[in-house]
């Protein structure tokens, strides 16, 4: 679970990052992140996993790989940015989790490389 502080939950951030901000796209997911924001706030993310992806099992298990991912990355993601990460349905048809982490982080990256 990502701490209450970094959840994403209003619509219009959402909106915000998915319009604004820069994407990576991988092969199971696509990964909207918005680097400019007020720099006072933690970096806060949020997702979407859709029916596409999977049932409820396949689908909450990849919200799970997902968050872990992006928990861990918590520390290297500035200050005031909003990340949206789509899970695709190839996201649901892989094997392992690894997969996921794997495109998770090299969208995150990538991203990061961009820089604003």
């Amino acid at each position: 679970m990502l701490p209450q502080g970094n959840r994403l939950t209003k619509a219009g951030d959402f909106r915000r990052s998915i319009r604004a901000g820069r994407v990576a796209r991988t092969s199971t997911v696509i990964v909207h992140g918005l680097l400019t924001g007020a720099e006072v706030q933690p970096p806060r993310i949020g997702m979407t996993v859709n029916k596409a992806v999977g049932g409820s099992v396949t689908r909450h298990k990849v919200a799970r790989v997902i968050r872990h991912v992006m928990r861990e990355a918590l520390a290297e993601l500035p200050d005031g940015s909003t990340w949206v990460i789509r899970a695709l349905p190839a996201a649901g048809a892989v094997g392992g989790n690894q997969r996921i982490r794997d495109d998770v982080r090299a969208a995150v990256d990538e991203i990061l490389r961009a820089g604003p």
